[in-house]
């Protein structure tokens, strides 16, 4: 059915719009929440996970799922994945990585926040697209053979993906922007009072100093760890990939 119009010409869309989320442990909330708060204004959003067992976030809050896999329905009109310090696990997760790849096939976009778009690209959803990710991450991504686009929110075609953390709302905001147009998208932004007006000017690291950059992505550093595994789960995929190409086919 089409959209039909209310009288100050906003679309009013046949059916609310489905958004799946998933929830997986160590995921970062801010990831998920900003994203969330901009989809909820606009339709159903579905958290989902394994089993319906609380999910904990790596900030150590708790999150309850409301389906599991085999519940999402195929209709989805957007799926979007989160990142987090549990992402290196997931991209070893057969079974949600086969869970994307099956839900990101009818998805109308499939999508993702900070280092999500690794776990994307680890479920064969970004082959031939650009995308975002986390500034600290973006050698996993490469590693997969993903074009990386250093932009805060990345739109190719029907993949939207946003940069570390906070871009979440600039990604959910994008997002709706899409899918309902630019009114809705202010009306959701001034809903939020998204008027960002950081204290310093240290949120990228091409404006951090390099002490501050070296404590997030140095061998010591927080994602010091992180990222050189991400790497290496990420070469040897591409390598079993390879490997199963180059495999004779037998009758």
């Amino acid at each position: 059915m089409a959209d039909q119009k209310n009288p100050d010409g906003w679309d009013i869309p046949a059916a609310p719009l489905q958004f799946g989320m998933l929830l997986f442990p160590g995921f970062t909330l801010l990831d998920l929440a900003g994203p969330q708060t901009t989809f909820g204004l606009h339709g159903t959003t579905h958290l989902i996970s394994k089993t319906m067992d609380p999910v904990p976030t790596d900030m150590g809050v708790s999150m309850n799922p409301t389906m599991t896999f085999a519940d999402v329905p195929d209709n989805l009109d957007v799926l979007f994945v989160p990142g987090g310090f549990g992402t290196n696990a997931v991209m070893q997760d057969t079974e949600t990585l086969e869970f994307l790849a099956r839900a990101g096939a009818t998805a109308r976009y499939v999508t993702s926040v900070c280092t999500g778009s690794v776990i994307l690209g680890m479920a064969g959803l970004l082959d031939g697209y650009r995308a975002a990710t986390h500034w600290a991450f973006y050698e996993p991504l490469a590693a997969l053979g993903i074009e990386a686009c250093h932009q805060r929110v990345t739109v190719d075609r029907n993949r939207i993906t946003g940069g570390g953390v906070t871009a979440g709302v600039d990604f959910g905001l994008t997002v709706i922007a899409e899918l309902k147009g630019q009114d809705v998208a202010e009306f959701t932004q001034l809903a939020l009072e998204y008027c960002p007006q950081p204290p310093f000017n240290a949120g990228h690291p091409s404006t951090a100093r390099q002490v501050i950059i070296d404590m997030i992505s140095s061998a010591s550093g927080i994602m010091g760890e992180m990222t050189p595994q991400g790497v290496a789960i990420a070469v040897a995929h591409k390598q079993r990939l390879a490997d199963r190409l180059s495999k004779p086919v037998t009758a």
